[in-house]
């Protein structure tokens, strides 16, 4: 546990963080580094929650989809932030984040599916996103292990990714240099709020005091019972089982990103292949189930049929923290000092610079930018969506 408070007391004009993940974490370091004191509270270690059964995508492009114009935007301008974030985040901690930015590439096995992404590709290019489409010997030279017969891909050379874990744990190690107080394993169980603000958390009878509140603690805070019902957030978890094979890292089977029918591949430099993820509505249910790891092989093995060489180094249940429209919650709720960054869905390694810059900016002058304004917590309230999900 690291818990680097002397006391029992903190400075009413500290700013409290409730989750430990790369949106609270990058929420918090951007706060430090403005000057001001903050503390982030996490039931369990940091990033270890739904940022470490994560895939690091940073998927804008091949990921956007009718009727999500808006997230789009934002996914967009999380990207442009990327490459800077990745300097000075590793500048800052000394922890590489594994970042590449080969790009991803999305294939049909077969006709029907290249009818789909045909359909799709064509959408993306009238958002005006910069993708290419390939035919299945162009795919397989990129990648060729690809099986043969791949009837057609779409490469985006501006999709990229990060190593998940390297991130959180940069997070964290940056925060703790520019002088952030990390609480892990210390559960905070309810609010100090006077004349209807805000004023702190506790944690059991231990108080915290606190100008304002974020709660980031991604598919859980639904779950918080000590949040006021007018600020309670419609987020819920969407389980999903991960794989990771093991490669040779001298010879890797993949180095692209590959999106196929039903599935995604990572490859990481050390020779890990993430093979993911299933989408189940089950709770917080964390079992590993036969039928989950026979549907993330099978759907992985009609593009890449070597993976059946490969061995199985790690297996993995994650939640992924999602609103009732599939886009973030980011911005201030009904209760005074009292401000949400969660519901990111798939999308929470892409969002984390945004997340950060957003939240912090909103904290340090009372305004949210631009780009997330759509996604106020506030959105709900005003009926603009359904009541179920």
């Amino acid at each position: 546990m690291t818990d680097q408070t002397s006391n029992n007391q903190s400075k009413s004009s500290s700013i409290a963080i409730v989750g430990a993940g790369v949106c609270g974490l990058g929420i918090a370091w951007r706060l430090v580094q403005a000057g001001r004191t903050v503390e982030v509270f996490d039931k369990g270690e940091a990033g270890r929650g739904a940022t470490w059964a994560s895939a690091g995508m940073l998927a804008s492009g091949v990921e956007a989809e009718p009727g999500e114009q808006a997230l789009l935007a934002l996914n967009l301008t999380a990207r442009r932030l990327w490459p800077g974030f990745v300097r000075e985040l590793e500048a800052a901690s000394g922890i590489d984040l594994g970042y590449r930015d080969e790009g991803i590439l999305s294939v049909a096995p077969t006709r029907d599916d290249a009818e789909q992404l045909r359909f799709t590709y064509e959408f993306q290019l009238g958002l005006g996103l910069d993708l290419q489409w390939l035919t299945g010997a162009e795919a397989r030279r990129l990648e060729p292990h690809l099986r043969a017969g791949i009837a057609g891909a779409v490469f985006s050379a501006a999709d990229h990714q990060v190593d998940n874990r390297q991130l959180a744990m940069a997070l964290k190690a940056a925060f703790l240099r520019a002088g952030g107080i990390l609480h892990e394993n210390r559960e905070v169980t309810g609010l100090d709020m006077e004349a209807g603000r805000v004023r702190g958390v506790w944690v059991g009878e231990e108080r915290h005091g606190a100008e304002a509140v974020v709660l980031a603690a991604g598919p859980w805070t639904g779950e918080l019972s000590w949040v006021p019902e007018a600020a309670r957030a419609p987020v819920r978890p969407v389980k999903g089982q991960v794989l990771t094979l093991g490669m040779d890292p001298q010879a890797p089977l993949l180095t692209h990103v590959l999106w196929a029918p039903k599935i995604y591949l990572v490859p990481r430099r050390d020779g890990r292949l993430l093979v993911g993820a299933t989408v189940e509505e089950k709770g917080f249910d964390e079992t590993l189930t036969a039928g989950g790891v026979y549907e993330l092989l099978d759907a992985a093995w009609r593009p890449l049929p070597a993976i059946e060489e490969l061995p199985i180094l790690e297996t993995c249940v994650g939640f992924r923290p999602t609103s009732r429209d599939d886009a973030p919650i980011l911005g201030a709720s009904a209760v005074e000092g009292l401000i949400l960054a969660t519901g990111h869905h798939r999308n929470g390694i892409l969002l984390a610079p945004v997340t950060a810059d957003a939240i912090a900016r909103l904290l340090l002058s009372g305004e949210i930018m631009p780009e997330a304004r759509d996604f106020g917590p506030d959105r709900f309230a005003r009926g603009k969506l359904a009541d179920a999900v």
